[in-house]
């Protein structure tokens, strides 16, 4: 009964949780941006919205950065944080600005997106990240110890 309302943030039910949630939201994101990153490349005329003073090429590369670039960063749990911000960004973009006229359903994913990407910028990576395996071999130089394994990845 005591594990149920369990809130410790050392809890590997959370570690797995923000596993879960990174993998899963930078995998849907990629069926988004890899469509644009092909447009951006594939020298037809764009048909993207120009946004915030920049022109349309802009614009779409920005988007293709951060959900291609940002999302491969995600999953891997690689500059979680850094990589979750740029993403946020393009979601907060899409529902105030590209979809700002629109019903609450068209924004719905893009908040969703949102609200996720928000989650990963206050939590982190959690224990089951490439974030985590620097910090520990970052923690375990400066106390003068040398990493267990230095060429393995123990997650």
């Amino acid at each position: 009964m005591k594990k149920i309302f369990h809130t410790g943030l050392t809890n590997r039910g959370t570690d797995t949780a923000l596993l879960a949630a990174r993998v899963a939201v930078g995998v849907l994101m990629l069926t988004h941006g890899i469509p644009k990153m092909l447009m951006l490349f594939s020298g037809a005329p764009l048909q993207f919205p120009p946004v915030l003073g920049m022109d349309a090429q802009t614009s779409l590369a920005l988007a293709v950065f951060a959900e291609v670039f940002c999302s491969i960063l995600l999953i891997a749990g690689f500059a979680t944080r850094l990589a979750a911000f740029p993403l946020a960004f393009t979601m907060l973009v899409a529902v105030l600005l590209i979809h700002a006229a629109d019903p609450l359903t068209a924004k719905e994913p893009a908040l969703l997106y949102l609200l996720v990407y928000s989650v990963l910028l206050f939590a982190g990576s959690g224990r089951y990240s490439v974030d985590y395996l620097l910090q520990r071999r970052a923690a375990l130089r400066t106390a003068g110890q040398a990493p267990a394994k230095a060429g393995a990845l123990a997650i």
